[in-house]
C-alpha cells in the first residue's frame, strides 16, 4: 500500500492552503467549499505525497501552537536549511528553536506557520527515499 495523504483540521484551510502554495511550493490537487469544510488537498512536487487540511464544524482544531514539535509536524526537504528558514520567517513563519545537526549529519529545524502548525525543514546527509 501507498500513503495517499495525512489530514489535519485547521482554523483557516483556505488561507493556509494559499500560504503553503505560495511559500512551500505545494499545489492544490482538490478543493471544496464551505459545504465540504473548505477542504484543500495539497500535493508536493513529487506527486506522491499529499496533505488534507480542512475545518470541521463538529471538531475544533487542536491548539497547534501549544503542541511540542515532536508531537506533530510536517517535514519538508530543504537544500539549504538556513536560507529556507530565513525565507519562511520573512513570509510569516516563526522559528521554533535553532537549526541542529544529528549524529547522522542531518540538518533540521522547526518553524511554525502563521497558524501555529509546526513545520520541519530537513536536509539529510543521506536521502532516506
Amino acid at each position: 500500500m501507498k500513503i495517499e495523504h495525512a489530514a489535519f483540521t485547521v482554523s483557516d484551510p483556505v488561507a493556509m492552503a494559499d500560504w503553503y502554495v505560495r511559500h512551500l511550493g505545494l499545489r492544490v490537487a482538490r478543493s471544496g467549499g464551505p459545504a465540504q469544510n473548505n477542504v484543500r488537498f495539497l500535493a508536493d512536487d513529487s506527486g506522491l505525497a499529499m496533505i488534507e487540511i480542512y475545518r470541521s464544524a463538529d471538531v475544533p482544531p487542536p491548539d497547534y501552537r501549544a503542541l511540542h514539535p515532536y508531537i506533530v509536524h510536517l517535514a519538508f526537504v530543504a537544500n539549504d536549511v538556513h536560507a529556507e528558514r530565513a525565507r519562511l520567517v520573512k513570509a510569516g513563519a516563526t522559528a521554533e528553536g535553532e537549526i541542529s545537526r544529528t549524529d547522522a549529519g542531518d540538518e533540521l529545524c522547526f518553524l511554525r506557520d502563521p497558524w501555529g502548525f509546526c513545520l520541519q525543514l530537513v536536509k539529510r546527509a543521506q536521502p532516506m527515499m
